[in-house]
């Protein structure tokens, strides 16, 4: 039987969320999509379970140290990757509690595919 890493892309930006989509898929990764934080909490307590999530913290409805908090409690937990542009992450001391940090830019999706390796 065939394993499926499963990776959530999480950005309220579509275009953002459909690149990062194509591109992990084409490297062979199961991908789930959330543009709010209510969904990225929907997927993370799924019984289809998450091996990665890479969020972008400037989501509409929630904050990101909240939303950090509430990840980091699952068990088990999830590995998380914060892609934000850094100029625009308005609290970086929430980047400690994720497991890495990759800034958005032009080839910040190359950054992305080796993490996630």
């Amino acid at each position: 039987m065939e394993e499926f890493f499963t990776i959530l892309i999480a950005d309220r930006n579509p275009h953002v969320r459909r690149f990062l989509k194509r591109e992990l898929e084409a490297e062979g990764y199961r991908i789930r999509l959330a543009e709010s934080g209510i969904e990225v909490l929907k997927w993370a307590f799924h019984p289809d379970p998450l091996d990665l999530i890479i969020l972008d913290p400037d989501l509409p409805d929630t904050g990101a140290g909240q939303l950090m908090d509430k990840l980091k409690d699952r068990i088990p937990p999830i590995k998380v990757v914060i892609h934000a542009f850094l100029s625009d992450y308005a609290a970086p001391h929430d980047t400690l509690s994720a497991d890495a940090f990759i800034e958005k830019g032009g080839n910040s999706i190359e950054s992305l595919k080796k993490v996630i390796r």
